[in-house]
């Protein structure tokens, strides 16, 4: 029995890595669909990508697919299986479960896996299939996203519209919307998907040192983009170079002054988080203070003597380093102002108050960080009514909580013995 399930997964994986060196972007779903039916007797195999406004698991289209309509993330056993991370299955009838693998790159949600697997007399999979395909999920994510540099058609998947050139420009400069590892979920939400102007973030996760920063560049459109996205490449350029947070303020500043010297300007937060105590220091160049949210309450509003926006001169002013100490669990949460600036149905906006609101009933609600942001994007775009008036980001940083483990199948932390 050992043997089996092993030979099966050797025969999985080497024929998926194998194949998939020489492969186009556009080849990856039909090989994943054919080595899973080659070596594992699965039917009706498809690869879901979920969509840029994470609202639609959109199936990639190829020969060794059957047809299937796009999957709606809210109200689907495709959807659930997704915002939960976890593998989910239905009875498929003739001694077959239908079964959804979520398609996680790291921690990242990009989609779904969708196959029609033999059962046992108890119309069940074994635990050692269940490990299979979990990892074969993750396998799969793997290769989508090294492929997708190197053409348009996934990319286009995840498209329900045209984007703008403003949005084209940011989606390619900042880091994917999630990350973890142990003791740290970082996740991020960028709207309007098609239309974003002057909001972006960033993050790196180093051996010694979490950076994190959202920046807000004055204007819209493509103007807006294109000093955004310069500001985040003089902020990168400042972390990889050793720069403390005043002196990576200074050189941002310097830089957008002497390279945009029609007095175009950029909000920021620019912080530091040492993972090893929960030490966050932080430099605010004209930016909404960040929120501290700790057992499901938001406890803090991180004030502090704020800087000149970037690219603004000085004057009289100087720049301050504000550090706080967060407690194992505590979530930084750093937002621009389309969040609040979003008007509801009945003409209010949503303010600082109804954000507070909403990230105390996720919190009180046990979900990831990443489901939390996007049941946020569904509120500020999917209510009827409500109207965006600005770019609306946010970064929520969760430290020591374990929530990561939320983030990953079952299987990952179910250890699987031999029968």
């Amino acid at each position: 029995m050992v043997s089996e399930w092993r030979d099966a997964a050797t025969a999985l994986f080497d024929g998926l890595l194998r194949r998939t060196h020489l492969s186009r972007p556009s080849d990856v779903a039909r090989i994943v669909a054919e080595e899973a039916s080659r070596t594992l007797d699965a039917e009706d195999v498809v690869v879901y990508w979920v969509n840029r406004e994470l609202a639609s698991l959109v199936p990639i289209a190829n020969p060794a697919s059957p047809a299937r309509d796009p999957q709606q993330v809210d109200g689907s056993v495709a959807g659930r299986s997704y915002t939960s991370s976890t593998i989910l299955s239905v009875p498929a009838g003739d001694g077959r479960a239908r079964v959804f693998v979520p398609v996680l790159d790291g921690t990242d949600r990009v989609g779904i896996l969708e196959l029609a697997m033999p059962t046992d007399t108890t119309g069940q999979l074994s635990d050692e299939m269940m490990l299979i395909l979990e990892r074969f999920g993750h396998a799969t994510a793997l290769a989508l996203v090294s492929k997708m540099a190197y053409g348009d058609n996934l990319e286009l998947v995840q498209r329900s519209r045209a984007m703008d050139l403003g949005a084209e420009l940011l989606w390619s400069v900042v880091p994917p919307l999630t990350f973890a590892t142990d003791g740290l979920v970082i996740s991020a939400m960028l709207e309007p998907a098609y239309e974003n102007g002057g909001d972006a973030f960033d993050y790196a996760v180093n051996d010694d040192m979490v950076h994190i920063a959202i920046l807000d560049g004055v204007g819209h459109g493509l103007q807006a983009a294109g000093l955004s996205t310069f500001a985040i490449a003089a902020y990168r350029h400042s972390r990889r170079t050793g720069l403390d947070l005043v002196e990576t303020y200074t050189a941002m500043d310097a830089a957008i002054a002497d390279n945009f010297p029609d007095h175009r300007f950029v909000t920021a937060l620019l912080g530091r988080l040492d993972p090893t105590n929960g030490l966050f220091t932080w430099v605010n160049a004209g930016h909404h203070p960040p929120l501290v949210l700790r057992d499901s309450r938001v406890v803090k509003v991180l004030e502090g003597p704020p800087a000149t926006p970037l690219g603004v001169p000085l004057y009289e002013s100087s720049v301050a380093v504000c550090e706080e100490h967060l407690q194992p669990g505590d979530a930084l949460v750093l937002y621009t102002d389309g969040v609040v600036e979003a008007r509801r149905p009945d003409g209010s906006f949503l303010g600082l108050e109804g954000l507070v609101e909403f990230l105390e009933r996720e919190a009180a609600a046990k979900l990831p960080p990443p489901e939390t942001l996007r049941r946020l994007q569904r509120t500020l775009l999917g209510a009827e009514g409500t109207v965006l008036n600005d770019d609306a980001t946010v970064l929520l940083v969760n430290w020591s909580g374990g929530t990561e483990k939320l983030l990953v199948p079952q299987t990952v932390h179910e250890r699987v013995k031999p029968r």
